[in-house]
């Protein structure tokens, strides 16, 4: 077998997590499975695998050459999809990810409505609260808030972005507007869980000095679009990114708090959050990807 196949079967033992479940995706036998497998170990030299009789596990050498194998598919993708696109008609597939409010709200639209333009793409999409592994996920790319601390992805600003603490009109109504941060403590908080973490360390700056709130939540969600719901039924005060309000802001339905010190609820967090594309590190994006990025850029102009 080529070297292309090789990684085809690396990867796909890897993501199945076994050589039988590997096996019944690529129709082919256990034994098979394992000869090959052993032919590949062989051809490099390199034990890929640790392997038991409940399960296998890359080593350290089978991590690398996995990451860097799917590299290498996804460039062969790439090249096949420039092959077989007719002029004038994308086609392909674009795999990608966004936080689930906004994907919900303006992503999903999007799709829809490109689609009607190139009915012979077809998409991916995962609604994550946090950033996905773009490799090991396979994802063309993913839209994000936040300033991501890890350099190796490129970023594009798609528009600018903030955090704001929000609160339904009958929950200021019932409870009262809190007139500092410490006041927060007595107010319900409502909170989001990302991988296990509560945001409930909510930040402020003024003159320069920034105070941070360890608010203790009545209610966690881990889903953005949830956490919008419960400001909207008026359970409590909210941080949220400024698109995902956006239009419950500008109607009346939500109130912004602290709109002038709030900063948000990250480290990682500034006064400007952007809302980003984020990429895998490669020159040359596939052009159903390239194609369906500048249309969601012109697309969100008009919203």
């Amino acid at each position: 077998m080529g070297k292309l196949e090789d990684m085809a079967l690396l990867v796909e033992v890897a993501e199945a997590g076994g050589l039988s479940a590997a096996g019944r995706r690529l129709s082919l036998s256990p034994a098979t499975m394992t000869a090959r497998l052993k032919a590949i170990e062989e051809r490099y030299q390199t034990r890929l695998f640790h392997r038991s009789t409940r399960s296998i596990t890359l080593t350290r050498a089978g991590e690398e050459f996995y990451h860097a194998a799917l590299r290498v598919l996804e460039e062969v993708r790439h090249a096949e999809s420039l092959l077989t696109q007719k002029e004038g008609v994308l086609s392909g597939n674009i795999r990608l990810s966004a936080p689930s409010d906004f994907g919900r709200q303006y992503l999903s639209p999007a799709v829809v409505e490109f689609s009607r333009h190139h009915p012979d793409v077809k998409f991916f999409i995962s609604l994550r609260e946090h950033v996905e592994d773009l490799v090991a996920n396979r994802l063309d790319m993913s839209v994000r808030f936040g300033n991501l601390p890890d350099s190796s992805l490129v970023v594009k600003n798609i528009r600018p972005n903030h955090r704001v603490l929000v609160a339904s009109g009958a929950y200021l109504t019932a409870h009262g507007v809190p007139a500092t941060f410490a006041e927060l403590a007595h107010h319900r908080c409502l909170a989001l869980e990302s991988q296990g973490v509560v945001m409930n360390e909510w930040r402020f700056e003024t003159e320069g000095k920034e105070t941070v709130i360890r608010v203790d939540p009545a209610m966690v969600c881990d889903d953005g679009a949830l956490l919008r719901q419960w400001a909207l039924s008026g359970a409590g005060i909210a941080g949220k990114s400024w698109w995902d309000v956006k239009d419950d802001v500008e109607t009346g339905r939500l109130t912004v708090l602290f709109a002038d010190s709030f900063t948000g609820f990250s480290r990682y967090d500034r006064k400007d959050v952007g809302l980003q594309f984020v990429y895998p590190q490669r020159t040359l994006q596939p052009l159903q990807v390239t194609a369906f990025s500048q249309f969601f850029l012109d697309w969100l102009k008009k919203q």
